[in-house]
């Protein structure tokens, strides 16, 4: 591995032997894609990643969902997720070749959709073999969910019993056939077989609370003690393995919660969707999301799936990703900030405004193409204050 292709390395964020240290131990894992040779790290001591989701669903197609993974890596996601439920394989293969980002799936889609109640365990493993092969860089594995854990949320009665799609699909397939999990019963199988493909395990969590009424509740818990388990497995195989995490948390209970899951995963590589905290956010789900991640984040969260305004009642249009990502960042941002002492950009950015270099303002903010947006221009001072701007005022009182 030619460690100078990490970006953390290279800006002295992380040193070569804490890194290969991180990595051997299985708290650092690697991310790669055939087109590029830059190598993403997710883990500890790392800068917080983003994902961003794109698929087929209904009413979208290959061409607007292609238009909005180059909008979500423009604005700044590290990797991009195939969530289609139709047309597989021709729509896996033309993300892999169209973007030089990690891409990661989620194969029980397609084993279900295409089988249903007749999905097979050997076919669930050929489609994961199948995507493998594709060259998807994670794959999203749901294998902490139970037959037992399922009978459970029905006498438990949980507010929304389930809100994972993959773990929809898995409790459904269950509740029909009678039968276990066949990604908790070959999770050994899987993880060799993820091992030989070079690819990173992505355990699901297929209960994650989707409100805040059920947040910190048994089924999520006992989840996620059954995905420390597999932790270890993988680890033992020496399969790349990272952990998802809970849904939605109040904000009082993200610390706790990603504390908890830490300790259970051993350190794991952590990636949270938000968490959200709070249920009312219709329409600006990302602005909650990036609170909650920026809190997850800061307590050890090392890569935020994003949420856009649309989560909640929408496929996201391409203003909707364009939002996501950037809310995103900014909270990763914030989290490195504080776990990384990551302030480089910020002190720029400072001594920008106390200049009024616009130039150097617009290339320091997280949204490169804002200034060519806005139509904005060079001016001193800005159109905020005008002729009583406060930097330019004091100016010649405080020269440098």
């Amino acid at each position: 591995m030619n460690l100078e292709k990490i970006k953390e390395i290279r800006e002295g964020i992380i040193t070569k032997e804490k890194f290969e240290k991180c990595v051997r131990e299985g708290r650092i894992v690697v991310l790669k894609n055939l087109n590029n040779e830059e190598i993403l790290g997710l883990g500890e001591g790392m800068l917080t990643k983003i994902n961003a989701n794109i698929g087929i669903g209904e009413g979208s197609d290959i061409k607007e969902e292609l238009h909005k993974g180059k909008i979500a890596v423009k604005y700044g996601a590290d990797t991009l997720m195939d969530l289609s439920i139709s047309n597989f394989d021709d729509v896996r293969r033309k993300f892999l070749k169209s973007f030089d980002v990690p891409i990661g799936t989620v194969p029980i889609y397609q084993a279900y959709i295409e089988r249903k109640k007749d999905m097979t365990s050997d076919y669930v493993l050929n489609i994961i073999e199948k995507n493998l092969k594709d060259g998807v860089s994670f794959a999203t594995i749901h294998a902490g969910i139970t037959k037992s854990i399922v009978g459970d949320i029905k006498k438990f009665k949980r507010a929304i019993p389930v809100t994972s799609r993959g773990g929809a699909l898995l409790a459904a397939w269950m509740l029909m056939n009678d039968s276990e999990n066949p990604l908790y019963e070959n999770f050994e199988y899987i993880a060799e077989m993820f091992k030989k493909y070079d690819a990173c395990i992505s355990l699901g969590d297929a209960l994650r609370p989707a409100c805040i009424a059920d947040a910190s509740d048994y089924a999520q818990f006992a989840e996620l003690i059954n995905l420390g388990k597999f932790v270890k497995i993988a680890r033992k195989i020496k399969a790349k393995v990272i952990v998802e995490g809970p849904g939605h948390i109040p904000l009082n209970e993200i610390e706790s919660n990603v504390k908890m899951a830490k300790k259970i995963c051993d350190n794991a590589p952590l990636y949270t969707l938000g968490p959200l905290p709070t249920d009312i956010a219709l329409g600006y789900d990302h602005i909650a999301a990036a609170i909650g991640s920026a809190v997850g984040a800061m307590h050890g969260v090392d890569f935020i799936c994003y949420v856009t305004p649309e989560e909640h009642y929408s496929l996201p249009d391409e203003e909707g990703v364009k939002s996501g990502v950037i809310a995103s960042k900014i909270a990763a941002h914030i989290a490195d900030i504080c776990k990384l002492n990551y302030v480089k950009e910020d002190n720029e950015m400072a001594l920008a405004r106390r200049n009024l270099n616009w130039d150097k303002i617009f290339e320091c903010g997280i949204d490169k193409n804002l200034k060519k947006s806005k139509n904005l221009k060079n001016k001193k001072p800005c159109t905020m204050c005008g002729d009583y701007c406060a930097l330019k005022i004091t100016e010649r009182y405080f020269e440098k």
